[in-house]
């Protein structure tokens, strides 16, 4: 994984002092909360219900024990003993004392690691594969790139104010477990005539008003990505509505001129970008790379001693290909029965950290999907981590199922939401505690968001859950057929809201109505594209 360099680390430090200063001048009242706000939040600072909340920065989801050790020790010393993974693959924690946050950041600095940039209408944290440099099928490694752009976008002068937040997503395999193309920009690394380059996807997102990016180019050489996604950039800024919020993301952009005026003004300014040299030149390419070379992987046996009927389970459920022999890819579930999705103690961040160092090369990936990912992990050693996991409680073997749910804090945490998203995770989750039920359900992604700006990613769920507030009492709309995959697919809204309870009902009769009706080993989403919403539709509201 990438180590910052003495200009690196002098960029974080000198943020951190900045922000001190900033957070003394608030506290001793020279500066305004409405001064301060735009500061903060450049700085990963939310104000919350109940307390101020920060969002860490990991790029690409990818960190060591030693980093994930921090994010533990935080969770224990600046918050209330945990802390919540997120859908950009990042951790934010929600109890934080603003007199006390330069002082996080500065040992969030020490492990290389910021808030830099995970709010305000900049370009966010780099998304990417969680499987990078283990997924068998990927044409490269996607982190070296997304390591550029991460350095390209740090404090861009040009793009510190877009006219709103900004995301993009990195991938090199054809299975896109990154949710791409609901990205502002989507790149797909390919090989063309066995030449590097990118597909590149522009205008996707999620929110008001959801879209799928369109494919703006089919192949951009790999050495000419930074240039192009800079004229992507530059025609947004440009154009970008900056006068009504609601219509401010780059999707309404390239959907009010169409993708291809659209192209056609990024293909006229790429042609300028290219003449300012901005690419970098391929040693420095290679020094990027390097940190991101396969790690001394032995020759290790495939065999796997089945015997113990609960690790199977494990194993068939929650581990996955590696495209080294020997070598499986461990997804560590953040999602018990009636807990709260993404959620993880410090003691459990610390046994995630511990195992990482030994038995993963001292690396783990954040999922989009607010799971834990070991790597790189020995067959051989795969029934040792499972017992260290089942005694940590993080083993649950739901990966992909109903249960695997993903839901923003909702109402509990969050000042912009509507409806709580917690406690229907929890419910449901409980409803479906049966794991042979689970099982018989198969491959069923479920998403709830609290509110319309969808933190929950809601409309790709195969079942979305929005909360709404319907005069003053919290309402829960069901969308049916989303996808965040190489199938991606925007959820329809299947009719009238329920309350929490009625909720659950809802999704548990979709589930019966699924199994009457599924085709073999059709998923959810298969049969439901395949018959359509009016036999769930009456079921649901006779």
């Amino acid at each position: 994984m990438y180590q910052y360099d003495t200009y690196d680390q002098a960029i974080v430090d000198a943020r951190v002092e900045e922000f001190r200063d900033q957070v003394r001048r608030r506290l001793s009242g020279e500066m305004t909360e409405d001064q301060f706000k735009p500061l903060r939040l450049m700085n990963g600072l939310y104000l919350q219900l109940h307390a101020y909340m920060l969002r860490v920065a990991i790029p690409y989801g990818t960190l060591d024990s030693r980093q994930m050790h921090l994010l533990g020790h935080i969770a224990r010393k600046y918050d209330r003993g945990y802390g919540h993974f997120t859908t950009r693959q990042n951790i934010q924690y929600n109890w934080i004392k603003l007199e006390e946050c330069a002082d996080l950041l500065a040992e969030l600095a020490q492990v290389e690691m910021h808030a830099i940039q995970t709010s305000g209408n900049c370009i966010r944290n780099i998304s990417s594969d969680q499987y990078a440099g283990a997924a068998a099928d990927e044409v490269a490694d996607p982190r070296p790139w997304a390591e550029l752009l991460r350095q390209w976008s740090t404090f861009h002068p040009e793009f510190s104010y877009l006219p709103r937040k900004f995301k993009i997503a990195v991938i090199a395999s054809p299975e896109d477990r990154a949710a791409m193309r609901l990205h502002d920009i989507g790149i797909e690394l390919v090989k063309q005539d066995g030449v590097l380059g990118g597909r590149v996807f522009v205008g996707g997102g999620m929110g008001r008003t959801p879209m799928t990016a369109p494919e703006i180019n089919p192949f951009v050489r790999a050495e000419d990505l930074l240039s192009y996604v800079e004229a992507c950039l530059r025609v947004y800024n440009r154009y970008g509505r900056r006068d009504n919020i609601y219509k401010a993301r780059i999707k309404i952009l390239v959907h009010e001129i169409g993708a291809d005026e659209y192209r056609r003004q990024v293909t006229q300014e790429f042609a300028h970008v290219k003449t300012l040299g901005i690419d970098p030149p391929l040693a420095e390419f290679d020094r990027i790379s390097a940190f991101f070379a396969p790690p001394a992987f032995e020759t290790v046996s495939d065999d796997i001693d089945r015997s113990d009927p609960d690790f199977a389970v494990w194993l068939d459920q929650n581990v996955k290909p590696h495209k080294q022999a020997g070598y499986a890819i461990v997804n560590i579930s953040l999602k018990p029965i009636g807990g709260i999705p993404g959620d993880a103690s410090a003691d459990q961040i610390d046994v995630m950290a511990d195992l990482a160092k030994q038995y993963s090369f001292d690396e783990l990936r954040v999922t989009h999907a607010q799971n834990i990912v070991l790597p790189h992990v020995a067959k051989r050693d795969l029934y040792a981590v499972w017992q260290r996991l089942n005694v940590a409680e993080l083993a649950d073997a739901n990966l992909d199922l109903i249960s695997d749910i993903i839901a923003c804090p909702g109402l509990d945490y969050c000042s912009l939401a509507n409806a709580r998203s917690i406690p229907v995770a929890q419910k449901i989750a409980t409803r479906f505690a049966d794991m042979e039920r689970q099982r018989d359900l198969g491959e069923l992604k479920l998403k709830i968001s609290g509110c319309i700006n969808a933190c929950g990613h809601h409309h790709a769920g195969h079942i979305g859950i929005l909360g709404v507030d319907r005069k003053g009492v919290e309402n829960y709309q069901l969308t049916f057929g989303g996808s965040g995959a190489e199938d991606v697919s925007i959820g329809k809204i299947i009719g009238p809201g329920f309350s929490e309870d009625g909720v659950v009902d809802a999704v548990e009769k979709a589930t019966e109505v699924y199994k009457s009706l599924r085709e073999g080993d059709e998923r959810f989403l298969d049969t439901y594209r395949r018959v359509g919403l009016e036999p769930f539709k009456e079921a649901i509201y006779g």
